[in-house]
């Protein structure tokens, strides 16, 4: 999958990042009095999202290498698809298992003490753990990055999906305003197209009609790691 796509979509599903993530960008600590400690915090909690989100990409891609070496990455590239356009059609909240509840309630509860303390390592590990923390935009680009196929380009993918978000949660960071509700609810609407574009080229690229960049030719590179 080409990174551009990653980028829109952390850029568009930054909108929904401004609602769940938006209260505790304004919640950040600053590390000085004064703006470059305003800043410097801002920017520390973002790298450490994205370090987590690259961390993520390395090991999607690699389980992507792995099926791609199993001669099966064109059937993932199509399921994972057409999971997307399914979760898009039936979307409901799926409610989650007690464990998974009980590690995001450990996760919440070492934001809360890192809320607390004003040092830069401490606001980057912050975004560290919040990466870690439940949302489905984060698990369609693993999705996109698990379809890479490589370790690189998967890591590659997640960098760019992090870094579309950055736009709009650094400004929340620094403005100290989240963006009106009514403006957010239009905004949100593009949400679902840039899901259900990643969807469809997903499948295109599974169909493999040889066409550049949307729909490359995967039995030729198969073959290829096949006789490598």
């Amino acid at each position: 999958m080409d990174t551009w796509t990653a980028f829109i979509l952390g850029l568009v599903g930054s909108v929904h990042c401004a609602g769940m993530c938006g209260p505790l960008a304004l919640a950040l600590p600053s590390t000085g009095s004064r703006l470059p400690g305003l800043v410097a915090s801002r920017i520390a909690y973002n790298v450490g999202r994205i370090v987590t989100y690259c961390l993520l990409g390395l090991t999607f891609g690699l389980l992507g290498r792995t099926l791609a070496l199993a001669g099966i990455q064109r059937w993932l590239s199509i399921g994972l698809g057409i999971a997307l356009l399914t979760g898009l059609l039936g979307s409901r909240k799926l409610g989650l298992s007690q464990s998974v509840v009980g590690m995001v309630g450990r996760l919440k509860e070492c934001m809360r003490v890192l809320l607390s303390q004003r040092s830069l390592s401490a606001v980057a590990f912050l975004g560290l753990l919040n990466g870690l923390l439940p949302c489905g935009l984060v698990y369609v680009a693993c999705a996109g990055a698990t379809n890479t196929g490589s370790v690189m380009a998967g890591t590659q993918y997640m960098a760019a999906f992090g870094v579309g978000t950055i736009p709009m949660l650094l400004t929340i960071g620094l403005s100290g305003k989240l963006i009106p509700w009514s403006l957010r609810l239009q905004l949100r609407k593009a949400i679902p197209v840039s899901v259900f574009l990643l969807a469809c080229l997903l499948i295109l690229r599974g169909m493999s009609l040889g066409i550049p960049y949307v729909s490359p030719d995967l039995s030729a590179g198969a073959a290829a790691c096949c006789h490598k």
